[in-house]
């Protein structure tokens, strides 16, 4: 149990800190309006996706112990090459865009709770703030990122869990019944392929498995846990949401759906309550995406994917992957419009999902996993991914080719920078050494 390590509950916080991100206070009006009553339905069909992809995670994640994580399954499942590289990158660019889109959000809710005007320097100020907080957080390491992230995780579940407690004794049971007609349950199944993305972050806990505990049970564990936790944090959210406003009053609401369903029993409080849930559950998804996101920084330029600069071991101290990831971070939340960016680490985390179910099913022989469990996992990721990009064709067209032009363009760097530089994506040695090559 080296000393440093992350331990299995820091390490499952991890990966909760990123998955209840701001997206529980932002999909349940959304989520309302699409599958109506069947809301609760909806996040459990997504969670049972979530963790059919989990699953070939949890295998691989147990044999091969890499901070590169989804990047060296696929690998080893599918060789090095052009797709490959140009995975790696996208990897790394969603988890620094990422962080982007959780410094805009949280700005936003911080600057609403003290009610200061939205200007775009008002913004700028508190995005710095609080990237610069969590990076001197992650420059102390692991540990320290992993303690914290416990700590912040536990504050925003009581808070999540207050709501639900104070809010599930004026539910009214006709507006929380399900219905099984043909409309509710297309809603429903609709639904779970938006609140699929919701619980992507599970997969951290892979990149950080060289600094877990035991990490050959632990990060199997880690994985479940993160899954079941927000789970019933979901559904129960989603319970209490449609169970104390009449519907058309919290799709209505959607934008702050949740603050609204806090109304009924907790006054101005519940917003105030939301609002600082939504700071903490921000704030943790910034501190783990940094850490996540330095260590697939490092790892890449270890295994030849990044710049030989990168594989320097450290700036002032710190690996260098931290400072690129909070500066590039910082810059993109700066200049660029989000909503397009966003659309695209979306389709990176189902394509990452996609290429590590391929792996793992090739390399099913030494994980022992089971061929039903990864196709099945497999024919619904990519039935996830073609109703993703659909979805955006027809609503929104410019996020749509923005996916298109990033993935052309990503290729097209990968292509000319393996033929400049002749680097490839090595395998680890002592992967080597356990057996597996």
């Amino acid at each position: 149990m080296g000393k440093g390590k992350l331990s299995l509950w820091e390490a499952t916080a991890i990966a909760v800190g990123i998955i209840i991100g701001a997206s529980i206070f932002s999909l349940i009006g959304v989520g309302a309006e699409i599958a109506g009553r069947d809301l609760p339905l909806a996040f459990i069909i997504s969670s049972l996706a979530a963790i059919l992809v989990a699953y070939s995670y949890a295998k691989l994640g147990s044999r091969i112990i890499s901070n590169a994580g989804p990047i060296e399954f696929v690998v080893r499942g599918l060789g090095d090459n052009i797709v490959t590289g140009m995975l790696a990158f996208m990897l790394w660019f969603t988890y620094v865009a990422s962080i982007a889109l959780f410094a805009k959000t949280f700005a936003g809710y911080f600057l609403a709770l003290i009610g200061a005007p939205l200007s775009r320097i008002n913004i700028a100020v508190v995005e710095v703030v609080i990237v610069a907080i969590f990076t001197a957080l992650n420059f102390r390491g692991s540990k320290t990122v992993g303690r914290a992230e416990s700590i912040i995780v536990g504050i925003k579940l009581a808070i999540l869990g207050f709501f639900v407690l104070a809010g599930i004794w004026g539910i009214n049971p006709s507006w929380i019944s399900p219905a099984f007609d043909h409309k509710h349950l297309m809603g429903a199944v609709y639904a779970a392929t938006i609140f699929f993305l919701s619980y992507t972050g599970f997969g951290l806990v892979t990149n950080a498995s060289e600094d877990i505990e035991d990490p050959e049970r632990n990060v199997p564990r880690a994985i479940y846990l993160s899954l079941l936790i927000t789970t019933i944090v979901y559904v129960s959210v989603a319970i209490v949401a449609i169970g104390s406003l009449p519907l058309t009053e919290l799709v209505r609401a959607k934008e702050y759906a949740l603050a609204e369903a806090a109304r009924p029993v907790l006054g101005r409080a519940g917003f105030v309550l939301v609002g600082i849930g939504a700071l903490f559950s921000t704030s943790s998804a910034i501190n783990a995406t940094l850490y996540g996101g330095a260590n697939i920084a490092y790892a890449l330029a270890r295994e030849g994917e990044l710049p030989e600069v990168f594989e320097r071991k450290s700036w002032f101290g710190a690996p260098e992957g931290l400072y690129a990831t909070a500066i590039i971070g910082l810059l993109l939340a700066f200049l660029l419009n989000l909503d397009g960016v966003a659309a695209v680490c979306s389709a990176t985390f189902i394509i990452i999902y996609i290429a590590v179910i391929l792996s793992h099913y090739r390399l099913r022989s030494l994980t022992r996993g089971n061929p039903v469990v990864i196709l099945l996992s497999l024919v619904v990721v990519i039935a996830i991914l073609i109703l993703l990009l659909y979805h955006q064709y027809l609503t929104n067209p410019r996020s749509f080719y923005t996916i298109i032009t990033s993935y052309a363009g990503a290729t097209l760097v990968e292509y000319f920078y393996r033929r400049k530089t002749g680097r490839t994506i090595r395998l680890r040695i002592a992967a080597k050494r356990d057996g597996f090559y």
